[in-house]
């Protein structure tokens, strides 16, 4: 089923990812990985096995930032890899996906990419993402993900960081579950409630074919015209078990 985290705030993002992505290992996962942004560049650590070798990963070559992205893999398209392990690059590292989900189309837009020059190096379908996001780029990160969204056929849930947009965390819905969380010290996305429960317990579940925004200071919804939306949290009063 793989899970996505993300958050924009005030703390360092790696161990809030980190805490998310182990809320979420009962989805069942293969690989994991994180992105964060450090002031200058999108960094990323990631590899195949369980959670724990992630850890020692970091352990051993620390991130530090205070946004990211984050995910846990269950492999459809390529074998269990650290190159096919999420998050993934486009060509310049200045866009970074995470994806739940399978786009059905892959194969088609991977074709055209290539024949533009792009250069693949994992078997995913979500370097498609990440590459289709380089393409259409023209420095405003909401219109080409709703470009990019009219050309994806498939279900996915997607966590995204532009370089320079380097305040914002960019997430999309279609036929994958992914919801909001919104908190004092920053705002979050996850597959799921309870990678959130430790930091708030105001929710937004995202309908299909929604994208939201998050910053630091707030969260602006979107519809696939780019029209914004209003939305009502919801309070979640029960505990993780």
């Amino acid at each position: 089923m793989c899970g996505i985290v993300g958050y924009v705030g005030k703390n360092q993002a790696p161990s809030i990812l980190i805490d998310g992505l182990g809320k979420l290992e009962y989805r069942g996962y293969d690989s994991a990985g994180i992105a964060v942004f450090d002031g200058n560049e999108i960094n990323i650590a990631k590899t195949k096995g369980r959670l724990s070798n992630l850890i020692k990963l970091l352990l051993e070559n620390p991130l530090s930032g205070t946004i990211g992205i984050g995910h846990t893999r269950w492999a459809t398209h390529g074998a269990p890899s650290d190159l096919n392990a999420h998050p993934h690059f486009n060509k310049d590292h200045s866009i970074v996906v995470v994806h739940n989900g399978i786009i059905e189309n892959y194969l088609k837009l991977k074709k055209k990419l290539m024949s533009k020059g792009y250069e693949f190096l994992s078997e995913t379908d979500t370097e498609v993402i990440a590459h289709m996001l380089d393409y259409y780029y023209n420095g405003d990160p909401l219109a080409t993900i709703t470009k990019v969204m009219h050309r994806m056929e498939g279900s996915y849930a997607l966590g995204i960081l532009f370089r320079d947009h380097p305040d914002e965390v960019y997430a999309v819905r279609k036929d994958s579950p992914l919801i909001v969380g919104t908190s004092k010290s920053g705002n979050l996305i996850a597959s799921d409630v309870p990678a959130v429960l430790k930091y708030t317990r105001d929710v937004y579940f995202l309908e299909n074919e929604e994208i939201v925004k998050l910053t630091r200071d707030g969260l602006h919804f979107y519809n696939i015209d780019e029209e914004e939306l209003e939305k009502e949290a919801t309070h979640i009063d029960w505990d993780m078990n």
